[in-house]
């Protein structure tokens, strides 16, 4: 509601002060509309003075108590302590989010720190494992370089009786591990023993001419996969189409052309499976000594 001010006047014989009061407060008794103050001159006059504004100090407080004493103002006042306490419980959530976004913050930070730290880590590991494999490659480069350079010494140094007894070994081994794994294959293609014992003679013979062969070419580069399978293809491709001049004469025709191409690929087929067996077991006796690899230096045999 609107606060209406009334004037009043203090009169004295040296002085008129005008007070303003006010008329109503939310529902309150009217105040008194006039107040006439006197005052005298001379000494009297800062007496009265202070008179007058401890009676006026006393009438606020006492208007203060009177309206802080009423239910309504009570009501008000509680509602704004509550208000007040909300306020200060919602201030201090505030701040403990802001803390919790904080943390959250700097756990972020670390994170983001340690995949950093995760994926240097792990480049540093790829680049030591090429570095470990380019180590590795030039030692095996060393290596062979050094093996060459012992095999282009002087005949002198070699051992030819080791040599000869070596390879004769080395013939011996593939021969027989040839014409076991050839024997099913010459089963299914003979019809008598005279056409198997002609099948099992090849293959022993072929055999051992690779077995010597696969000796002098794969030399001590046993780790050399693409030699060792080199070799045993080369005899399979020759003894394989070296078999077709046996049949039947090529015709210039589709059929003619594609039986041969059957025939053709048949044929290598068998015979690299057999140089295969002979391989693999000339590799096991070179790497566990059974077998001694090309060149045998005098040196190395005393």
């Amino acid at each position: 509601m609107p606060v209406t001010p009334a004037f009043s006047t203090v009169s004295s014989p040296c002085l008129r002060v005008p007070i303003r009061l006010p008329r109503t407060f939310h529902g309150c008794h009217q105040l008194p509309r006039a107040l006439t103050v006197r005052c005298s001159s001379g000494s009297e006059s800062g007496t009265r003075s202070g008179n007058l504004k401890d009676a006026l100090s006393g009438m606020v407080d006492a208007q203060v108590e009177e309206l802080l004493s009423r239910e309504e103002n009570r009501t008000l006042l509680d509602g704004l302590d509550r208000a007040s306490q909300r306020v200060e419980k919602a201030k201090r959530e505030l701040a403990e989010i802001e803390r919790q976004e904080a943390e959250a913050s700097q756990l972020r930070s670390y994170v983001e720190q340690l995949e950093s730290r995760a994926s240097e880590i792990a480049e540093s590991q790829k680049e030591i494992l090429e570095a470990r494999a380019m180590v590795e490659e030039a030692e095996r480069f060393l290596s062979n370089m050094k093996k060459s350079q012992d095999s282009a010494s002087d005949d002198g140094e070699i051992d030819k009786d080791k040599e000869r007894l070596e390879s004769v070994k080395a013939a011996s081994v593939s021969a027989i591990i040839g014409t076991l794994a050839g024997l099913p294959i010459s089963l299914t293609q003979v019809s008598s023993t005279s056409q198997l014992i002609l099948h099992l003679a090849i293959a022993f013979v072929s055999c051992a001419l690779f077995g010597v062969t696969f000796r002098y070419t794969v030399r001590r580069d046993l780790d050399n996969f693409q030699l060792k399978t080199g070799t045993a293809a080369a005899f399979a491709f020759v003894k394989g189409l070296s078999a077709l001049g046996g049949g039947s004469p090529l015709e210039l025709n589709p059929g003619s052309f594609m039986s041969h191409a059957f025939d053709g690929a048949l044929n290598v087929s068998e015979s690299l499976l057999v140089f295969a067996f002979a391989a693999i077991g000339l590799d096991f006796c070179f790497k566990t000594g059974l077998i001694s690899t090309f060149p045998i230096r005098k040196t190395d045999s005393n």
